[in-house]
């Protein structure tokens, strides 16, 4: 690859063999066009210029810096040393979170992109907190300009050339569409302003208003691209040509008549067939040998059936396929490391283990269960419940299993007996604990709305909660015996009653106005009917548990529900304004005998 580099000159001065192709990764909401924009790039370059021109990888395209200067033609700026630009194939904050290395995103810049018509969406916050937290310079790729009302398109031009054959109300509606993102970027930090309006690049994020329809501003994307990568990245860039290769996996897929592979970016050094590698895994790294290295057919051949092709020899920075045996248990986002001759393999293990340890988190602390597909996408969520102070019990990666669900459902806080899933399955034994277990589940594919849902249901919790604590607090409640209403004196005593405050319900004990206990209501019927409650104004008759007529109680007392010391401190503290003035008289009159017989009592 790095030969390709060195004749990709064609104008420009020759290419730093030291320097590895930058790595460029493409974020943003889903139908953005994230994929049409890679599209245009890679066809682009295949149909206008000269077949085979770019380099496929797995899981990436290579662009040489000669492509890029024939596609860009006089925007373009010679005296450029990378080799040119290698683009994620798989878009998204999938690759970007799989891609890393010793906690940072192996993403050398990124494009943001935007549709230019709707703005700001979900998976867009998602990928500017990811982008934030991982500190990677990014440009923001404003889509979708063909779409907007009066646009004259012209394939593939620049963007001073493409704008100057628009109308003004046209170019007035781009300024307050890119004004409108320049608002939107403010509120999560970040300056920002049209690129060709930037002296600064490094204090300033460029906005770059294109179409991956038409092509438009695409050239001046790739200029500026290339441009951060020659300023700003160039210490970043430079590699060890002929070191051990060191690579982050892409993917776990399997393939036919190979099994299971690894699609890896190879970001250091060089990698061979019949290299020992070390293969970061969920548990304890795997020692194994490369079988076979394999890239693409040509983008000529892309219809053959052998869809790859064996090579020998890879360099940094490059996309390559890795067959080799026991990798089932291969990690997304985990670390591949050939080992050199004099390296010991248990001290590379270590450090490949390590990473995973830096992330997984197993606590005897009351909080949620994370689980993840990759250790980036852990390590993201992860750092977004730490900024949100959201307490953690187990972070791991790999499915929701049985276990999982099991040590959820243990936890005491009804709010924190949940799971957190992140682009991952739910095993089939976890499933059925879930039938028998109060725990919440949430999964999605966007951090943003996991959070998003979990913060939701957590205030529509904490409101329910609230509303059964308060529907367990005993009520204020007095009623009056009446005269000749007495069905039976004891075991229990039936007698006719009037609520004169408040509100009467099952089950609470009763005091006269001398605070003596009375006894227990067992049962309220009105109209030879059962009922629940009874509120003011009603006559109902009662059964008392404990008293006997004539002796504790007698026709015409007053007698109080008798509330406990805990309720009745929630009901005049917190629901005394909310209660009407016949429950707030009785209330304040059972306060003021329980207080005459008690000084201290509700105090």
């Amino acid at each position: 690859m790095r030969q390709k580099a060195k004749k990709a000159k064609k104008g420009t001065d020759e290419a730093d063999s030291r320097l590895r192709t930058p790595i460029v990764c493409v974020m943003g909401h889903v139908d953005h066009g994230k994929t049409s924009l890679l599209d245009k790039i890679r066809g682009t370059a295949v149909t206008d210029l000269e077949a085979g021109a770019i380099t496929q990888h797995i899981g990436a395209t290579e662009i040489p810096l000669s492509v890029i200067q024939e596609f860009c033609g006089s925007n373009f700026k010679a005296n450029l040393q990378v080799p040119g630009l290698l683009f994620i194939d798989t878009p998204g904050h999938h690759a970007f979170t799989s891609l890393r290395s010793r906690g940072g995103s192996l993403a050398d810049i990124a494009i943001l992109i935007v549709d230019i018509n709707e703005g700001f969406q979900p998976q867009t916050i998602e990928s500017l907190n990811i982008l934030k937290r991982f500190k990677t310079p990014f440009v923001v790729a404003a889509n979708k300009i063909d779409r907007l009302s009066g646009w004259r398109p012209m394939n593939n031009a620049p963007l001073a050339k493409s704008l100057a054959g628009q109308t003004e109300r046209v170019i007035e509606q781009i300024e307050t569409r890119i004004y409108d993102l320049v608002g939107e970027l403010y509120k999560y930090g970040f300056d920002s302003n049209r690129y060709d309006r930037i002296g600064d690049f490094t204090k300033t994020i460029g906005i770059i208003p294109v179409s991956a329809h038409t092509g438009e501003g695409v050239p001046d994307l790739l200029v500026v691209l290339v441009g951060l990568a020659q300023r700003f990245l160039k210490q970043n860039l430079e590699i060890e040509g002929s070191g051990p290769g060191v690579g982050t996996i892409l993917e776990v897929k399997e393939e036919r008549g190979l099994g299971t592979t690894l699609d890896v970016i190879l970001y250091d050094g060089e990698i061979r067939a019949g290299d020992t590698v070390i293969v970061g895994t969920s548990k304890e790294p795997v020692i194994t040998k490369v079988r076979a290295l394999l890239k693409p057919r040509p983008m000529t051949e892309i219809r053959s059936e052998e869809r790859f092709i064996p090579v020998k020899h890879v360099v940094a920075a490059s996309g390559i396929k890795i067959s080799a045996p026991k990798l089932e248990t291969a990690l997304a986002g985990s670390t591949i490391k050939v080992v050199s001759g004099g390296e010991d393999p248990d001290a590379l293990a270590k450090e490949i283990r390590m990473e995973l340890e830096a992330v997984r988190i197993d606590t005897e602390n009351v909080g949620l269960i994370l689980k993840a597909d990759t250790i980036g996408s852990l390590e993201g969520l992860v750092g977004e419940l730490k900024a949100k102070e959201i307490p953690i019990h187990v972070a791991d990666v790999g499915p929701i299993s049985r276990r999982d669900v099991i040590r959820a459902a243990a936890l005491h806080d009804p709010l924190l007996s949940v799971i957190m899933g992140f682009n991952v399955n739910i095993l089939p034994d976890a499933l059925a604990e879930i039938q028998k277990a109060d725990v919440a589940i949430f999964t999605s594919e966007v951090i943003y709305t996991l959070l998003e849902n979990y913060e939701t249901w957590v205030e529509e919790k904490k409101l329910k909660m609230e509303q059964e604590r308060l529907e367990a607090i005993v009520k204020p409640g007095c009623i009056r015996l009446l005269p000749d209403c007495i069905f039976r004196q004891s075991k229990p005593a039936i007698v006719g009653v009037q609520v004169v405050g408040g509100v009467l319900a099952h089950d609470v004990s009763l005091i006269r106005e001398d605070g003596a206990l009375v006894g227990t209501v067992r049962g309220i019927q009105s109209r030879n009917e059962n009922i629940t409650s009874a509120k003011v104004g009603m006559e109902v008759a009662v059964s008392i548990d404990g008293p006997t007529v004539g002796r504790q109680i007698h026709e015409g007392d007053i007698l109080y529900v008798n509330i406990p010391e805990r309720h009745a401190r929630v009901l005049e503290q917190e629901l005394k304004p909310r209660m009407s003035e016949d429950e707030v008289e009785a209330l304040d009159e059972f306060l003021a005998i329980k207080r005459k017989k008690d000084l201290f009592w509700g105090r």
